[in-house]
């Protein structure tokens, strides 16, 4: 073989393989340093496009999944509102037996019970007035008896109305909380708001008591009984436990008496805290189980991603100690091939 210098081969072969190994290398502390395998998109375009589909179905699990655990928080103080007004009701039940029951009650005596049934009244609607983070707790009406709620909201198209059973047909307290990474197209959870203020507005027909239809700011549905001049209350007659403070000191209500009321009122009126109370807790339930399947979502979908772009730490380990070894035998190499220059010098100096 030839020996020159203009152009030596060896050196250009040894630099190739040095070139090659060092990036090598550098790629295999980039996967070390980093934990993933796919550390450009030159790496696997494909694979990359995947992982970064799942990472963002992900980010919006997450979103949902904070989305589920403010409504249960929503559900649950308004459950906790709803059991206070259930003691509140059965505290004036109670106050209607002291007042009633006890022959040994003077006038001053009865009086004292009628100004706490009194408060408690405002207290009820204080209550039904109350708001979670700016959104209104209970669906109640406006003030000029407009269908709509304490919101803001407004429109006579769809009345706030307590309807028992068939209470889930009325949408205009309805809240939808999604589930899904598909916002309002995917699965979602209706919870609603309780109608207090409806709950505790009671019909007298006769003896019976019955359900009130709508909460109706109109002057000839108040609380006015005082001014009849008697201690029954004619049928098709509406009350309500929970009555507007502002609305009295204006003249267009007036706070229940104890005489004006039987038992049965506050019966019925805890029937419905009740009923209300099973539907907040319907609601917390599917949202526990919604919350429940999406945590268990996020889990599978945090395994593929992981498959999907998570580097194997002792191949990769072995890959750099390989071509670390590489690099440096590449090197040695270049150095090794330098010296065949030397080698044409020495004859021409000889």
């Amino acid at each position: 073989m030839a020996l020159t210098i203009s152009n030596n081969g060896a050196v250009q072969t040894a630099s190739y393989y040095l070139d090659k190994n060092q990036r090598a290398l550098q790629s295999s502390i980039k996967k070390l340093a980093s934990g993933k395998k796919l550390v450009d998109a030159s790496a696997d375009p494909g694979t990359l496009s995947v992982a970064m589909k799942v990472k963002a179905s992900i980010n919006r699990l997450s979103g949902a999944q904070n989305n589920v655990q403010n409504g249960m928080g929503f559900l649950e103080v308004q459950d906790g509102l709803l059991e206070t007004a259930g003691k509140i009701v059965m505290r004036m039940s109670e106050l209607k037996g002291f007042a009633s029951q006890d022959p040994m009650k003077g006038e001053t005596d009865i009086a004292s019970y009628n100004s706490e049934f009194k408060d408690l009244q405002a207290q009820l609607y204080q209550i039904s007035q109350l708001d979670f983070n700016g959104m209104s707790l209970f669906a109640n009406f406006t003030s000029d008896g407009q269908g709509g709620s304490n919101d803001g909201s407004s429109g006579a198209a769809e009345r706030t109305e307590f309807k028992g059973a068939s209470d889930f047909t009325n949408k205009d307290h309805t809240l939808d909380i999604y589930t899904s990474t598909k916002g309002s197209a995917g699965s979602k959870v209706s919870i609603h708001k309780a109608v207090l203020l409806s709950a505790l507005t009671l019909e007298m027909k006769g003896s019976d008591v019955n359900i009130g239809q709508t909460w109706i700011a109109d002057s000839t549905m108040k609380n006015s009984a005082a001014k009849l001049g008697s201690n029954a209350l004619p049928a098709g007659y509406k009350i309500t436990l929970a009555v507007d403070p502002d609305e009295v000191a204006n003249a267009n209500m007036a706070y229940l008496d104890l005489s004006q009321v039987s038992a049965g009122v506050f019966e019925k009126a805890i029937e419905n805290v009740v009923f209300l109370r099973a539907q907040t807790g319907g609601g917390l339930s599917r949202l526990s189980f919604a919350a429940e399947s999406m945590a268990v979502q996020e889990s599978n979908m945090r395994s593929a991603l992981g498959r999907i772009e998570d580097v194997d730490i002792a191949a990769e380990a072995a890959n750099l100690a390989k071509y670390s070894i590489l690099m440096q035998a590449s090197a040695a190499m270049v150095a090794q091939a330098n010296t065949t220059s030397q080698v044409a010098l020495m004859l021409l100096q000889g």
